[in-house]
């Protein structure tokens, strides 16, 4: 039987032989006394890497998030953050559901940045009319785009500056740092560490394009970890023999952050083999997710084109826009049968 091609997300991943070997032979303890010596192994070493003093190991991103935003602000307090970021518009609100934070969104200009005005603009005065503007909330990658650093670096100094916390939902961190390492000559590791010197908190997610089944890591300061720590736990978080989880992203950073590149590419090829068919706007990718619109014609058979894609054995996410997202389970073949089966649909 003819595998199926899942470019729904990177989050389909499974872990290779290999991973799967590094858990079955990982030491384990408990993690909620602190004894579990791979999950402390790994929290060390994602901290030492992005240059933080602690770090915590948590089953998602999306708790991850919730854990730095309640660790962040107070009942009362707000955060900055983009239309579009994951921690504002799909984790289910939990910051406001469950810490009482405010969000304050704002509108993302094309490359998928908030301008300066706007978060200088949306800082509240000290006024009891006003929740308490505590935090700006960052993402990188942003829907598969590389937030530029001059542009980063600006809005975190403007942060900084007016007193308030920075986070960045690193997701993709390691996306944003190969495709960074490619562009400037560096590493990948350094990229991602230069990244995260900007924030007072990181959160790095392990099951997207590194692979791993589950899991997520939060860095920050050893108070702000302490404070995390106690929301992972309300949030029902703590695990036990977790070391088996932990191996998995261990291995994740010894073997597939430099092969994130191949997915990159794999992307690019996606999209010039897309490029030219009437009725689809591509938009070049510059990691692993590319985005094509339909228009016209097009746009009135997208149902219709997601069925047939179904058919071949191709699976995407989207309607009118759809998304096409690369990973270690996708391979160069796996690209030319979407490719194929998408310039099929408009053939026929």
């Amino acid at each position: 039987m003819t595998p199926v091609v899942d470019l729904r997300s990177d989050t389909v991943t499974r872990p290779t032989a290999a991973m799967r070997d590094a858990m079955l032979s990982a030491p384990l303890g408990d993690d909620v006394f602190g004894d579990d010596p791979t999950v402390n192994a790994l929290q060390d070493r994602l901290a030492g890497l992005l240059g933080f003093e602690a770090a915590l190991f948590v089953p998602t991103g999306t708790q991850s998030n919730l854990c730095a935003l309640l660790a962040h602000c107070q009942r009362g307090d707000e955060y900055i953050v983009g239309q579009m970021q994951h921690c504002y518009r799909w984790e289910g609100g939990g910051g406001a559901v469950f810490g009482s934070i405010q969000p304050q969104p704002l509108d993302h200009a094309p490359d998928g940045t908030l301008p300066l005005a706007a978060i200088e603009a949306a800082i509240k005065p000290d006024d009891p009319h006003f929740a308490r503007t505590r935090l700006l909330a960052l993402e990188d990658t942003l829907g598969g785009q590389v937030m530029p650093m001059a542009w980063m670096e600006q809005a975190t100094q403007l942060a900084k500056a007016r007193g308030l916390g920075r986070h960045l939902d690193g997701a993709r961190l390691f996306n944003a740092a190969v495709a960074q390492s490619a562009a400037n000559g560096s590493t990948p590791l350094a990229e991602a560490r230069r990244i995260a010197a900007l924030f007072d908190s990181v959160s790095v997610c392990f099951s997207k394009g590194l692979g791993t089944p589950a899991g997520s890591v939060l860095c920050g300061s050893d108070e702000l970890i302490a404070r995390a720590r106690r929301v992972r736990k309300m949030a029902g978080g703590a695990m036990r023999q977790a070391g088996v989880l932990a191996a998995a992203a261990l291995h994740a950073l010894d073997r597939h952050v430099d092969r994130l590149a191949q997915d990159h590419a794999r992307a690019r090829r996606l999209a010039e083999g897309l490029a030219g068919i009437e009725g689809l706007q591509v938009q070049a990718p510059d990691t692993n997710i590319l985005f094509v619109d339909l228009t016209g014609a097009a746009r009135e058979r997208s149902a219709e084109l997601l069925a047939h894609l179904q058919r071949e054995g191709v699976l995407a996410t989207g309607l009118y826009r759809l998304r096409f997202v690369t990973h270690l389970d996708v391979d160069d073949a796996g690209v030319e049968r979407a490719i194929t089966a998408i310039r099929g649909f408009f053939r026929a």
